[in-house]
């Protein structure tokens, strides 16, 4: 049985002058996440190197027992190094300020952003909140404390 969709309610924080600015949406009917596109007011230039704060014009509000993990798009990244700093970026479902895509230019040439350009992409899941125990020993495993690359090639 699948359960139902939940509601991400959108809004846009400066529609006299975003209004031609996407809200997110799914472009494909199987697409796992959402573009969100950028609301600059002019022409950003992104110097290879650079991060730079993008805002994308709304806000909202996530159901209780979700998150909004903000991913890279995979074209941008593999085209010209454009990729989401921090990825994923997590938005909390108690956040309500405008939802900003920290972007990072890996490339080696500068990147222009244009208005209403699609710059990340944005996927909802479920939330699940572990409880923590602080114990004197922990059970050992085949791995036990093996780290990276233990396992070979």
């Amino acid at each position: 049985m699948t359960e139902p969709a939940p509601t991400v309610k959108l809004h846009r924080l400066r529609p006299e002058c975003d209004a031609d600015i996407d809200l997110p949406r799914y472009m494909t009917p199987q697409s796992a996440g959402m573009d969100l596109c950028a609301a600059v007011e002019a022409d950003w230039q992104l110097a290879p190197g650079e991060i730079a704060l993008i805002p994308t014009g709304f806000a909202m509000a996530l159901p209780d027992g979700f998150e909004a993990q903000i991913r890279p798009r995979s074209g941008l990244a593999v085209r010209h190094g454009i990729t989401v700093v921090n990825s994923p970026g997590t938005v909390d479902a108690d956040y309500r300020g405008e939802v900003r895509v920290a972007l990072i230019n890996l490339g080696r040439h500068a990147y222009t952003l244009h208005r209403g350009d699609r710059i990340a992409q944005m996927v909802i899941q479920r939330v699940c909140r572990a409880r923590v125990e602080a114990v004197q020993v922990l059970d050992d495993t085949e791995r036990s404390a093996g780290g990276f690359g233990h396992t070979g090639k």
